[in-house]
């Protein structure tokens, strides 16, 4: 078994007035060779974008990217002709594919939006771009796993790649079992809100741990706590 703990405050950051950004890996202007990738999770950004603001027409080819609204709403455009926003709840996915280009903007002026955008390396190259998005209700994810992102499982966006995301509220002393779909995969866990355990390791807000080379996993919760779980191939 292999296990990396990413505390929250050992992330790369940036700060462009508008825009205030943690890295837990490797992005843009930060780097560190022992945080360049989890498996095929390549990148995890936690963004904070100011009101009106956000990211003009660029491009992306060949990985898939998902994002998650913690608060507020991002608007979504891009070179297919999709036109969506995106709000708490919404799981969005862009397979960028043979190539697109899209923009992110904040479309409420006074309201700050809070955003996961991660992105994930696709088990095949080339292919024709899409966009897939879904809203969760929130009550169906309190101490049971529920399912976002998914090659073959009809609830979640679809992914072109064998990864398997969930997320989970668990309320204060509860506990939660998840079994890996496959034994070669890792996992990935982010903790959005609140604090976890897993054996021996205690997780806080914003705290990244990735493990390998395990088949199952048991948390507890000493608190009300969100997590984001990412089982990824290696």
């Amino acid at each position: 078994m292999q296990k990396i703990l990413h505390k929250a405050n050992s992330r790369g950051s940036a700060d462009y007035g508008w825009l205030k950004t943690s890295y837990t890996f490797s992005f843009a202007n930060y780097y560190d060779p022992a945080r360049t990738r989890f498996g095929t999770l390549r990148v995890l950004n936690d963004d904070y974008v100011a009101g009106g603001q956000g990211f003009d027409m660029h491009p992306h080819d060949n990985m898939e990217i998902i994002t998650i609204v913690h608060e507020g709403e991002l608007e979504h455009k891009d070179s297919m002709g999709n036109q969506f926003r995106i709000r708490r709840n919404d799981v969005q996915i862009m397979s960028a594919g043979t190539g697109i280009f899209h923009s992110e903007t904040n479309p409420l002026p006074d309201q700050a939006v809070r955003l996961l955008q991660i992105w994930v390396y696709p088990d095949k190259k080339n292919i024709t771009p899409r966009y897939d998005q879904k809203t969760y209700d929130p009550e169906k994810r309190i101490n049971q796993w529920q399912r976002i992102v998914s090659p073959n499982e009809a609830e979640a966006v679809f992914i072109n790649q064998s990864a398997y995301f969930s997320l989970i509220t668990l309320e204060k002393g509860h506990g939660a079992d998840y079994q890996l779909k496959n034994p070669e995969h890792g996992v990935y866990l982010f903790l959005l809100e609140g604090s976890l355990q897993w054996e021996d390791m205690i997780m806080e807000r914003r705290d990244g741990l990735g493990i390998s080379g395990i088949t199952d996993l048991h948390l507890t919760a000493p608190e009300r706590s969100e997590l984001l779980l990412m089982e990824i191939p290696m």
